[in-house]
């Protein structure tokens, strides 16, 4: 594999200022200033899912590699994580992995099915089930990560901010039991109310899994964490609190004790959950992602002004509309936030694989350019 190319001053976040002003922050610095909700000279951007997906650099190394392959392999996740920040100079650049990294550490492997989906080598089932599951050594089975998040750290060094991430226990426990992808995620739900005994067993482990994963990378140098309760919406809101919130803040409040204005701020991004936002904010998040289905100017009307919000672009326009289309747009959640410190901008969901590159340069030109 080619040596990665170095990262450009404007991808670094080293932009150019106007004559007389003072000179632009870093990218790393203004990240860190919305995720505290101070004020910044314009949101800092990023996307979820931008490393790989659409861009052609990656589809070139996903010919000679399997995405196992890229996702264990230091050198190649460190590669892809850098593509996207490289070609469109994003404020941050989160770590190429897979939420399914933690199961496989406790001990259920997961492979990618050729007609597509996941698929895990067993599903669980029963408290036998989850007593193969062993905390103990996680760590050590994702090294692959901590080589990948080293690597990175000395590559971006203070200009671009390191997301790591983690799946939501929740989120975890429902692939789990499924046994990978399914059209419908019932069997954890169903436990949850049925044997919850059981139920608490699997999230007990699945939380220390997850905050062992994010401590180790802190330690590997990642400057702010996302929690991805990507199924969230599926429960209703009186299940929400008990089946994922308490989960959430149990692995918020397992990482480094450090006071709130210099600890590695954490994003909690739970998809759907709309009726939930004083349980998303008791996390201890100090930003929650607010995804495509709710106006974000709501959501600046409900949550406290010291939580950041992230969002919250309709991630189809990026692959249906046009360059002009998304710029309108993007200037729409721009305007939404404004005035309000604390505003990452981001899709509402995941990249599409389908999205047009000039339509992910509109976006981001157009939130460099807000003032």
């Amino acid at each position: 594999m080619t040596r990665p190319k170095p990262i450009s001053a404007v991808a670094a976040g080293k932009e150019p200022g106007i004559a007389g002003a003072s000179p632009a922050p870093s990218s790393r610095r203004r990240f860190l200033d919305a995720c505290a909700c101070r004020a910044t000279d314009r949101p800092p951007v990023w996307l979820m899912r931008q490393a790989g997906r659409a861009l052609p650099e990656y589809r070139q190394l996903k010919e000679k590699y399997s995405f196992l392959e890229m996702v264990q392999t230091p050198e190649l996740a460190a590669e892809v994580t850098l593509q996207p920040v490289r070609r469109f100079g994003f404020d941050a650049a989160i770590l190429f992995s897979d939420i399914l990294v933690v199961p496989e550490a406790l001990g259920q492997p997961y492979r990618f099915r050729d007609t597509g989906g996941v698929v895990m080598d067993f599903p669980i089932r029963t408290p036998a089930d989850v007593g193969r599951l062993s905390v103990a050594g996680v760590t050590e089975r994702l090294a692959y990560i901590d080589g990948a998040l080293r690597k990175l750290r000395r590559e971006l060094g203070d200009r671009t901010t390191l997301i790591g991430f983690a799946g939501s226990p929740w989120t975890l426990a429902t692939f789990m039991m499924e046994g990978g992808s399914a059209g419908k995620y019932a069997r954890a739900r169903e436990l949850f109310h049925r044997e919850r005994k059981t139920f608490y067993a699997l999230m007990e482990k699945l939380t220390a899994a997850v905050a062992a994963s994010l401590q180790l990378q802190l330690a590997a140098g990642a400057d702010a964490l996302q929690i991805f309760d990507s199924h969230g919406g599926l429960l209703g809101p009186e299940e929400f609190p008990e089946a994922s919130g308490r989960w959430i803040k149990e692995v918020i409040a397992a990482l480094p004790a450090r006071p709130r204005a210099s600890r590695a701020p954490v994003i909690v991004f739970s998809l759907g959950t709309h009726g939930n936002w004083n349980d998303l904010v008791a996390t201890g998040a100090e930003a929650l992602g607010i995804d495509w289905q709710f106006p974000l100017a709501e959501a600046r009307r409900l949550l406290p002004a010291a939580v950041a919000l992230q969002g919250n672009l309709a991630p189809a326009l990026l692959a249906e509309a046009s360059p002009e289309t998304v710029a309108h747009e993007t200037q729409a959640v721009l305007n939404a936030m404004r005035g309000r410190p604390g505003h990452i901008f981001n899709l509402g969901h995941g990249l599409p694989p389908t999205a047009r590159l000039e339509n992910i340069a509109a976006l981001v030109e157009t939130v460099k350019n807000f003032r």
